[in-house]
C-alpha cells in the first residue's frame, strides 16, 4: 500500500496545472514563455492574474490531495513522506516530458493539510516578504526557512528534516534567481 501511495502521489503531482490552462484556455505553452517553469509565478508573468490564480491553487491542492493520501487509504506512512513524490512529480512530471515547476506551491499545500495554521503562518510571511522585496523566490525561500525554524520551535524533527530537505531542494531549483537577485536583474512582481 505504501508503494501504491508514492506512486499515487507522484503521478498527482506531475499534473502539469499551468501547460493544461495555458493550452486549453489560451493556446500558449507556457514553457516557451518567460521562465518556462510550470508554477505560478510563470503563469501569472504570462497569462494574468485569474490564470495564476488558478494555477498556484491547483498546485498546492495537489500538495494537499497527495499528503491526504494515507489518511484516505487508512495506512500509517506519514503524511510528510506520502508528500514528497508529488513535490518531485510537480518539477519532473511525467506528463511534461520532466520539466516542471519549482514546488514552491505544491510543498505548500503538503504543509496546510499537516499544519494548517504553520501554513496559514508561512503564507503570511510569503507575503509580507513578498511586499517588501517583491521578488517571489525570495518569498520562497525565506516561507520554507520559516518552516525549518516552526520545527525547531515546536520539536517536530520529521518537520525539521523534510523541511530543510526541502529547503536545500528550492535553493538548488533557484540558484538562477538568486543568481539574478544579487545581480539586481532578477523580475519584480507588480501589485497592481
Amino acid at each position: 500500500m505504501i508503494l501504491i501511495i508514492l506512486v499515487l502521489s507522484y503521478l498527482i503531482g506531475s499534473v502539469p496545472f499551468a501547460l493544461i490552462i495555458g493550452k486549453w484556455k489560451y493556446g500558449i505553452d507556457i514553457r516557451e514563455h518567460g521562465s518556462g517553469n510550470l508554477g505560478g509565478t510563470n503563469t501569472f508573468r504570462i497569462l494574468g492574474k485569474k490564470a495564476g490564480f488558478i494555477v498556484t491553487i491547483s498546485d498546492i491542492l495537489k500538495g494537499t490531495l497527495a499528503a491526504s493520501l494515507p489518511w484516505l487509504l487508512n495506512t500509517d506512512l506519514h503524511i510528510l513522506l506520502a508528500g514528497i513524490p508529488a513535490v518531485i512529480g510537480h518539477c519532473y512530471p511525467i506528463f511534461a516530458k520532466f520539466k516542471g515547476g519549482k514546488a514552491v506551491a505544491t510543498s505548500a499545500g503538503i504543509l496546510l493539510f499537516y499544519a494548517p495554521v504553520m501554513f496559514l503562518l508561512l503564507v503570511a510571511v510569503f507575503f509580507i516578504v513578498l511586499y517588501l522585496t517583491k521578488y517571489v523566490s525570495l518569498s520562497s525561500l525565506v516561507a520554507c526557512t520559516a518552516a525549518v525554524i516552526y520545527g525547531v520551535i515546536i520539536r517536530d524533527i520529521l518537520l525539521i528534516i523534510v523541511m530543510a530537505a526541502f529547503l536545500i531542494f528550492l535553493l538548488y531549483r533557484h540558484r538562477s534567481n538568486i543568481g539574478r537577485i544579487i545581480a539586481k536583474t532578477e523580475p519584480k512582481i507588480k501589485w497592481l
